[in-house]
């Protein structure tokens, strides 16, 4: 099972969330990205949202209405090896490779390893940015051979 699914604080939306999700997440995008958010509440008072809440509140909509879990992490927050392993979409064995290689910083709690979501994230992005590097030369490669790409 997805360690992070199992955690208590992952939101995984009902058909009815869905929907509700869908219907509030195009309302906010109909207003300016760069507008305060005010929020109404049913007692009356209105709560003005940060800017960068309310850019997350969309995000969070938008992946709600595609019936997609949620889930905060804190970038200081610390992973198990199993957590990390699903955010990567690895197996656990492999992730522990890249560990003992010192590809992602870890430290340990006994004899467990707890891995710090900035640097899960920071290697995500190394990796995609090597990657999308990787396949613009074997498209500039393909063109130059004339193999249709």
């Amino acid at each position: 099972m997805n360690a992070l699914l199992d955690r208590p604080e992952t939101v995984v939306p009902s058909e009815a969330d869905r929907k509700l999700a869908t219907e509030s997440s195009r309302i906010l995008s109909r207003r300016h990205a760069e507008a305060e958010l005010r929020i109404r509440l049913d007692n009356g008072d209105v709560l003005t949202l940060p800017r960068a809440a309310a850019r997350l509140l969309s995000h969070l909509l938008t992946e709600m209405s595609h019936g997609n879990a949620v889930t905060l992490i804190p970038v200081h927050a610390e992973l198990t090896t199993q957590e990390a392993a699903d955010y990567l979409n690895v197996s656990r064995p492999f992730l522990v490779s890249l560990l003992e290689r010192k590809s992602i910083p870890f430290r340990k709690v006994g004899t467990h390893r707890r891995i710090r979501f900035h640097d899960l994230q920071e290697y995500k992005r190394r990796i995609d940015r090597e990657r999308g590097a990787a396949l613009d030369e074997l498209t500039e490669q393909a063109q130059k051979l004339k193999m249709g790409y």
